[in-house]
Parts: structure tokens; sequence; C-alpha cells
């Protein structure tokens, strides 16, 4: 479960693909999935196959909860793809757990993906029109049955073939009885890398650093519109469809998803963290405001606090305890524990803040609803003043390429001035990093998605579904 005072986006899910012709494939899938599963703890699953035959397990948990010991021993082959999810369209429940494993004319097929199809609901149709039956409310699931339907002469001109009619962020891992695929979308908006594994074979990932877990050497992005087929024979990259000019990788990576030690775009996250930090910094500066101590939300926003503290010269500390499990268990908490709110996840360093100023490092602000609560702990610590300062602009508008931001009605930035959202968190002073600002600290002045910020998105969507629940099956 997600508490309710969670105000984070939602972390999308993440992927792993392995071929090993010497290794126990299931349990190298699963240390990778370990080292994803801050992007997703709903559910999990692992798909093997070994040239002949191919098995699934799947189930609602985390990583550790899904899978036991003698689970693994059952997955026996020389491929395996796995995904940790968090729902982004469909339910949390099993039927939307990913992989999806179907019998098709051309062998055994199974598919993870990280992302969002825009014209998903018009695929659907499509399929239900055409007599196909669909047990789940995923998008995963209209993928991997277009999949078993596309015409080619083998499965890299059947991925192809589907690639031009899916509208929309897909990172994928893809196999059949003796390959994996790993396929991004020609925008390039979910991470996807592949590496060389010491002792021979590939594995791809959403993240580098679930790579750099198995041994990968020789690490690549898998980039816009390729399909990278992993297989007994040499690593073949075929670039499926032109890359879309300009590309529209998400920001978001940078601000809060990855992993510090992800590298995305070929920039090392942990050193982006801290220019934004740094970024921020100037525009506090700029506003005149004094302050005794620097504290970050933990755990995005320690390097960006760094950042910030190097710059304004205002001395780092930590100031908050953070419960890392809090959030993924599913025992729900009971009245009184769930009106201690976001105490259940932080508790304060009490002497870190009492009698000073604190300027508080978070790397944004959705729905609104823990900045306040957060700021009460500090305020009840002995905090004399409590400053705010965010790592990205105001969040105004939601995603539609897998990342739950919410819809219109609940983004607290859509309709509230920073003031406004200042007066209602309850902060002596909100500052955000500006648009310009966030890009610097990147360091690219193209290529990444700023819908949420700005409202323009790199594909047509029907804005006007955001305003009636888009996102409506997350929960």
């Amino acid at each position: 479960m997600s508490l309710p005072f969670d105000d984070h986006p939602r972390e999308e899910c993440g992927i792993i693909g392995v071929f090993a012709p010497r290794e126990d494939v299931a349990r190298m899938a699963f240390f990778g999935l370990f080292a994803l599963q801050h992007r997703g703890q709903e559910a999990a699953g692992i798909a093997v196959a070994d040239g002949q035959s191919m098995s699934l397990y799947k189930n609602v948990g985390l990583v550790t909860q899904v899978f036991r010991p003698h689970t693994l021993d059952e997955l026996k082959g020389h491929y395996a793809i796995g995904h940790t999810r968090y729902s982004t369209t469909g339910s949390p429940a099993i039927r939307n757990a990913q992989p999806f494993m179907i019998e098709t004319m051309n062998g055994p097929l199974a598919l993870a993906h990280n992302g969002n199809l825009v014209n998903s609901a018009e695929l659907r149709q499509r399929l239900l029109t055409e007599g196909v039956g669909l047990s789940s409310s995923s998008d995963t699931e209209v993928m991997t049955m277009m999949l078993a339907r596309s015409p080619g002469k083998n499965w890299t001109e059947r991925i192809r073939a589907c690639m031009k009619d899916w509208r929309g962020a897909y990172s994928l891992v893809i196999m059949t009885r003796e390959c994996v695929y790993a396929v991004r979308d020609p925008w390039g908006f979910r991470p996807l890398s592949v590496g060389l594994l010491p002792n021979g074979g590939y594995a791809a990932a959403s993240e580098t650093g679930a790579l750099r877990t198995l041994g990968c050497e020789a690490v690549r992005d898998v980039n816009p519109g390729e399909v990278v087929t992993l297989s007994k024979h040499a690593l073949v990259v075929t670039q499926a469809l032109k890359p879309a000019r300009p590309e529209a990788k998400c920001v978001f990576e940078f601000v809060y998803f990855a992993r510090p030690d992800h590298v995305w775009d070929g920039l090392a996250v942990h050193q982006v963290r801290q220019r934004l930090g740094e970024s921020l910094a100037d525009s506090f500066t700029d506003s005149r405001i004094e302050a005794d101590v620097i504290i970050p939300v933990p755990d995005s926003s320690v390097p960006a606090a760094i950042g910030f503290a190097r710059v304004s010269g205002i001395p780092y500390n930590d100031g908050f305890v953070k419960n890392r499990y809090v959030g993924r268990t599913f025992i729900e908490p009971t009245d009184s524990l769930r009106k201690r709110g976001v105490a259940l996840k932080f508790n304060v360093i009490n002497e870190n803040v009492l009698g000073k100023r604190v300027v508080m490092i978070d790397d944004s602000i959705v729905r609104g609803n823990t900045m306040g609560p957060m700021i009460r702990l500090l305020r009840n610590a002995g905090a004399k003043e409590v400053h705010v300062a965010i790592t990205c602009p105001p969040i105004k508008h939601p995603c539609f390429m897998g990342v739950d931001m919410g819809t219109y009605e609940n983004l607290i930035a859509h309709k509230r001035t920073v003031d406004e959202i200042r007066a209602h968190i309850g902060a002596d002073s909100l500052t955000f990093l500006s648009l310009e600002g966030m890009m610097r600290a990147v360091g690219r002045s193209d290529g990444y998605c700023q819908a949420c910020f700005i409202g323009q998105y790199p594909i047509g969507v029907d804005v006007l579904s955001a305003k009636t629940g888009f996102e409506k099956s997350t929960k």
C-alpha cells in the first residue's frame, strides 16, 4: 500500500531482461529487480525460457515477498525477464501483475512494460472488435496481444510493426523461447540500458545500477526507437523506428525517480541532483532570506541539499529520520496511528533544528498533503522558522506517459499561486527552482519532456480526460 500522506509522484515500474547461458537467470533477475524495488512496490514477476518452454511466477507484494528460494529454484532457463510494478494504468490486482505470458502460433511470448500508451483505449477496442479476449485492464496485455497477432517473418519484424501503432511511453523487455528483446519508444520517455555480463551473455534494465549489481560492463542506453536482441548470437541492434525530434526523456528521473547511482542520458543522477541544489541556492539567496541550517527530505533530496549548502554557505545537517518501509507495508495502520500521518514515516532529530531557522529541501510538491504535516513536525521540534525550497518548478499538469502525478483536481500548483501554496502548507517562505534553472542543472537545453510543468505534451493527448480521472485506476 501507499499511505495517504505520500506526496511524491508514484514511481512508475522497473524491468529487467537477462540472457546468461551458464547462470541461474531467475536469481539474476531477482537481484536485478531487488535493485529496482524503489520503482514499484505493488507486484513483481519473473518469466524464464530454456529454448524449448517458458515458465512464469508473479504475485502482489515486494520482490522479497513474492519470491522465495524454492520459487526461484523452479524457474530454470537461459533467458529471463522480470518486472516490479507500480500501477499507472490498471488496478494493483494480481491480474495486472507482469510479465504477461501467452502462447502464440509462433511460440510462447512474455512481455514486461514500463510506461503508458496514450492510445491504449483505441488499441484495446480494436482487439475486442476483432474477437480477442482480454483478462486485465493493463495496456501491457494489449501490447502482448498485438504482438501475438502481428505479421512478420521474425519477432524483430513483428515488434517493429507494432511499434508503428504504439503511441506513448514504453520501455519493454520481451522474451521468446530463445531470445530476449529490449525495446524503447522513439521519444525515449522511460530509461532502458543494456550491458555485457562478466561470464558471457547480456542484461537489460531500467537503471544502470541494476546492471552494475549483476556485474555488467560496457553499459549503454537502448536508444529511442531501438530493438536490442539479447541471445546466443552477438548482440544485435536494430533501429526499428526513427527517433522522434525532439526526444522527450523524462526529466523526473533526475529530480526524483532514479537511484543516485543511475546514469541517465549519459549523466550521473547524483551529480545532477547536486547541481539542482546549487541552482536552487542561487534563487534562494536572491530572496535575501537568512537561515541557520539546511536539511533534506530523505532520500532523493540529500544530494540537492549538499549542493544547496555548498553554494549558500548555510550548514547542512540531517533533520529527519526516515522509516523506509512504512510506505511498503500491506498492513493498514489503526485509526489512531493514521492520524499520526507523516510521523509514521519521519521522525525529527530535535537537536538539529531546535531554535533554528531551517531550510527544508525537497524534490517536488504534487498534491500538497505531506508538506504541511512535515513543517508542523519541525515546528513542534522547536524550529524557529521553516523555509521550503523545491528542486523543480511547480507541477501544474498531469502526466500521461506512465507517471502518476494525479489529475488537475488534486495538483496543488494547478489551482494555487506560489504564495497560496506557501500559506496552505504553513511555510515561512517557499522557493521553486525555475524551469531554466532546472535544465541548466541538467545541462541540456532540449530533448526532455517538461509537460508536467508547462502543459505542452510531446504527443497529442486528450487533456480533458485528465479532468475526469485519466489515472482513475491507480488505487
